[in-house]
């Protein structure tokens, strides 16, 4: 094979590190594959970091390496389908959203998370941010995120002798992440400012390039500034309520501020959790500032809004006290030119109640156009919760609707899952057309294999397939590519023709995914130990069991999560464990807040059970909870458990990512779950009610959990036929591909919000 030349190596090197500059890696595998091979190593020790790895292969070696003419195909390959993907045209957006482009939807979530390499994310909020900007990227619609670049990201955790959850930080360095500053037009850092209390606090700011939107990460970490204002960008939710309320007037103030001085106009501000609400007492100065009344200030404010809910936990819900928000906005209150008592005002239910603290979500609901929940239930609680803003009205006339949550489908599914469906919609898709007498099909078919295959990912034909149902998938002549196909019902309803995909086949590739799950916990678990004491690998090279039924649980260990929960009947739990002929274990994570002591609590319970009791071997807890575990985890379980204590979770997102690589639910009919449950796509714990005692609740829903797991599930997964297929197990998990994932996706999701709130006629 003919070297390349310089001008050749140039081009590739430089394509590579654009990709590496810009998360559109992190949901490509192609993409992943070539970092991974540069330096196996470094990527397993780099939290899978592209930017870092192209710092640990020295330009000479990548040269050098490119000259193996396989690997330089392979990255001009993923190059082009980078620069396809940025210059795809026409676009759902260009159809559905044009006036966006212009003025694009301002995105402000004090969370983002997009993957491990960047973990400036606590938990769901900051994930469903995350996946929203993938997906608001893949549709092409105008989107711009704003959050805070925390320099020591959320906290690491380890668990000690004691078992007990401790934490610690690392400081990230943006030079080693996928992430660019924010310049001026003399390529210096474009430095804004923002009043919080009596100090100008300057802050600088990070673009994270997510495929084609930006997300402008907030910087306060500046010489000039105190030190008690430069960490305001130090932990994800860290500090008491004085730095929380900066750090939300950081967030809603200065973003605005931000994005006025980028020239960024946007049509209509998106304020994910109430975190982000100062930015309508921002929009409210700008236009006092410009002689309007207050009256006419509040209404356009109003009309520029909208607002996402996502708790119905009183605790979720920010409230400051009186006396700290005229401290933290004495010099930008003094701007705004509203009377303290007015402006307190807009924070309380009964503005006259001078004993009532100030709270964010209230703020965000007054100063919105539109407000919504994020599952019907939630809509439900949320219209009760918040009917007292709302005097004269009925619960079902407050205006808080709902648009339920979804996931970044691609981005969530694990490397052999997304081969699998690579292959799939590629050569075998040809023939299979052409086997069945459907010559334009194969044609169709092998045009798509050399095509991006992400895209369909986004179709519902995709997923109707695999259902075995023969309808217009095989007459479908899109020319989407095929990650976006993927996204559709159509997909899914007619894929799974059992000619084309067999339950063999599926059920080889669950197997290969519980196996990668249980070496990837014998390694962790090898290294927890070995951190504390000497290590045994014979000990942990043996633990679990590859055959047995796998239950997963990951989670923030919120006590309305109720983790311990299936341990209740713990004797009965370890007969099911030791059983020879249908075994059963059990894979935890988790992190609780740094002060959540009864969070702590669960977690050392659960890891004192693992190693102290008849459990050991049969269940085990992974350290340091991120996104690389969660989609080790939901990809390798067989069934993905969640109790949360019914109607505290708003909606759940974890679920979504189980059933798309095949995992099976079993939960709670709370938040998402409600709505997808039907009888035959997972398994439910309990009826669509609850009591509201707390103790009976957990009474009955532990005794409905133990019911359906030694009923339903345990013998649904143990039921095989004479080539030791599960048939009926995996009829569920072709009938979940169909029912859940296209639903459950970012990418509905953002097309409801673009059509419902950001464009709505």
């Amino acid at each position: 094979m003919k070297s390349l030349v310089k001008a050749e190596l140039d081009e590739l090197v430089a394509g590579l590190h654009r990709v590496s500059r810009n998360l559109w890696w992190t949901w490509d595998q192609e993409a992943q594959e070539i970092f991974g091979e540069l330096s196996p190593r470094g990527w397993q020790n780099l939290y899978h970091n592209a930017v870092a790895i192209l710092h640990e292969v020295s330009d000479y070696e990548l040269r050098v390496r490119l000259q193996d003419g396989v690997l330089a195909d392979r990255v001009r390959r993923v190059v082009a389908s980078f620069e396809a993907y940025l210059n795809e045209a026409p676009t759902w957006g260009d159809e559905h959203a044009p006036t966006l482009m212009e003025h694009p939807v301002a995105y402000f979530s004090a969370e983002f998370g997009f993957h491990e390499t960047l973990p400036i994310a606590a938990g769901g909020l900051g994930i469903l941010a995350g996946d929203h900007a993938k997906s608001a990227s893949d549709l092409d619609i105008g989107f711009v995120g704003i959050s805070l670049f925390y320099r020591e990201g959320y906290f690491q955790q380890t668990v000690d002798a004691n078992n007990w959850q401790t934490e610690f930080y690392d400081r990230l360095n943006p030079a080693n992440l996928p992430v660019e500053p924010v310049l001026d037009m003399h390529g210096q850092p474009l430095i804004c400012e923002v009043d919080i209390a009596l100090s100008k606090v300057r802050f600088k700011a990070w673009r994270a390039n997510v495929g084609r939107v930006p997300v402008y990460l907030l910087d306060a970490d500046l010489p000039e500034n105190e030190q008690a204002h430069r960490d305001l960008t130090l932990h994800v939710y860290g500090g008491d309520s004085n730095t929380r309320i900066m750090q939300e007037m950081l967030l809603g103030i200065g973003g605005v501020k931000l994005l006025r001085a980028l020239d960024v106009q946007p049509s209509v501000f998106h304020m994910n959790e109430g975190h982000a609400a100062f930015l309508t007492l921002e929009l409210m100065r700008e236009k006092l500032e410009h002689g309007t009344t207050v009256a006419d200030a509040l209404a356009r404010t109003k009309a520029e809004c909208v607002f996402t809910t996502h708790t119905p936990v009183e605790a979720g819900h920010d409230r400051f006290s009186a006396e700290l928000l005229d401290f933290a906005m004495h010099k930008f209150r003094a701007q705004l030119r509203v009377p303290f008592e007015d402006l307190v005002a807009l924070g309380r239910v009964n503005p006259k109640n001078p004993k009532e603290p100030f709270c964010m979500t209230v703020l965000a609901l007054k100063l919105s156009r539109s407000a919504n929940a994020v599952s019907e239930l939630h809509g439900q609680v949320s219209r009760e919760m918040w009917q007292c803003l709302y005097p004269g009205r009925s619960v079902a006339e407050v205006p808080i609707g709902h648009i339920t949550n979804g996931v970044h489908t691609l981005g969530w599914l694990k490397g052999p899952v997304r081969k699998f469906w690579r292959r799939k919609l590629s050569d075998e898709a040809a023939q299979h057309a052409a086997t069945k007498g459907l010559e334009q099909d194969a044609a169709f078919w092998q045009l798509k294999a050399k095509s991006n295959w992400k895209t369909l990912l986004n179709r519902p034909e995709f997923w109707e397939n695999v259902d075995g149902k023969e309808t217009a998938f095989w007459q479908l002549k899109s020319k989407t590519t095929w990650k976006t196909f993927l996204n559709t019902r159509e997909f899914w309803e007619n894929l799974a023709d059992p000619e084309f995909i067999s339950d063999e086949e599926i059920w080889a590739l669950r197997y290969q995914l519980r196996r990668e799950l249980l070496e990837f916990t014998r390694r962790r678990l090898l290294l927890q130990h070995q951190r504390l004491a000497h290590g045994d690998f014979i000990r942990f090279d043996s633990l679990l069991n590859n055959d047995a039924l796998t239950i997963g649980f990951a989670r923030r260990f919120a006590t309305y999560k109720r983790a311990p929960l299936i341990f209740q009947q713990f004797e009965s739990i370890v007969r099911l464990a030791h059983d020879q002929k249908r075994p059963v274990q059990f894979v935890f994570a988790g992190k609780a807040h740094p002060r959540d002591e009864a969070g702590k609590r669960f977690i050392q319970q659960i890891i004192h059970l693992s190693k102290y009791s008849g459990l050991q071997g049969h269940l085990v807890f992974i350290e340091n909870y991120d996104v690389h575990i969660a989609r080790t985890m939901v990809s390798g379980c067989d069934v993905w458990l969640n109790n949360p204590r019914r109607p505290l979770e708003a909606s759940g997102t974890s679920g979504m990512k189980a059933a798309a690589n095949g995992c099976l639910n079993f939960s709670i009919l709370d938040g998402w779950w409600r709505e997808a449950y039907d009888g035959q796509n997972g398994f439910a714990i309990g009826a669509d009610a609850h009591v509201k005692d707390v103790e009976e609740q957990d009474r009955i829903d532990s005794e409905n959990l133990f019911r359906t797991l030694t009923e339903e599930i345990i013998p649904c997964f143990y039921r095989r036929d004479e080539l030791g297929v599960p048939r009926e197990w995996i009829a569920k998990i072709r009938h979940a591909f169909v029912t859940i994932v296209p639903q459950f996706s970012t990418g509905r999701m953002v097309q409801e919000y673009t059509e419902k709130y950001y464009v709505p006629e």
